[in-house]
């Protein structure tokens, strides 16, 4: 690797780095006349830099340019997936997502957080449209594929609890949300949902037990205020 090249990287990538893309650009452009076979990661700077401007085709050749070079890019991959969903190619989006997916399960010990997390992300999004459409098992699968990825994201505990309530699993649901207070001891949503599921299944002292408890973490909480109001109006009637 010539100096020429190291030091033409190195300001592309602090230009890349700090947000200044255009200029960053020009520089990976005249790196790539240079060295025709081209450099994976490069290709997918030129991709984002595309996508940032919403020239989604052009993205989408420099992804699949850095796929090409190296076929276990899961980044390029999960890029190129979010280029076809923007093209309205879906089966393609499908298809290219399960793909980087699947690298994870095949090298899980190579893949970083970031990916992981851009991983989780893209699993959770496709259980809210499952979700959304009725369709819980499904949404479940999803969130649970979420979860394996990053076991802590008590967001997405959250969802799989509301899915299993909505199914009528009322105890895995409970389980779902206390292991989500576990988890994160003042996140609002485990204490206000297992207080509903208590509700639901007919333990009021439980249920608002949970909203005081809130309230002790959260006094200034709009919406533990307002079930534990509906609760005692409900107990008067």
């Amino acid at each position: 690797m010539s100096t020429s090249f190291e030091i033409a990287h190195h300001e592309a990538m602090t230009l890349f780095q700090e947000g200044r893309y255009n200029e960053a650009e020009r520089i990976f452009l005249q790196i790539m006349n240079h060295r025709p076979q081209g450099y994976a990661d490069i290709y997918n700077k030129l991709g984002f830099i595309c996508q940032w401007r919403n020239e989604f085709q052009k993205a989408a050749e420099f992804y699949l340019k850095a796929l090409d070079l190296n076929p276990n890019y899961t980044e390029a991959a999960l890029n190129l997936a979010v280029t076809y969903n923007e093209l309205g190619m879906y089966e393609k989006a499908v298809g290219t997502f399960t793909k980087a997916a699947n690298l994870v399960k095949t090298h899980p010990k190579s893949i970083d957080p970031y990916i992981r997390g851009r991983l989780a992300n893209e699993h959770a999004r496709l259980g809210d449209l499952y979700y959304a459409m009725g369709l819980y098992e499904d949404a479940l699968d999803e969130y649970r594929k979420a979860l394996t990825l990053r076991p802590n994201l008590v967001d997405i505990m959250n969802k799989i609890g509301i899915t299993l309530r909505d199914q009528g699993s009322l105890d895995e649901a409970i389980r779902i949300f206390m292991r989500a207070k576990e988890v994160h001891p003042r996140y609002s949503q485990a204490f206000i949902h297992l207080g509903i599921t208590y509700y639901m299944k007919g333990f009021v002292d439980l249920a608002r037990k949970e909203w005081e408890s809130l309230k002790e973490v959260d006094p200034n909480n709009h919406e533990a205020n307002l079930y534990l109001a509906l609760a005692q109006k409900e107990e008067h009637e």
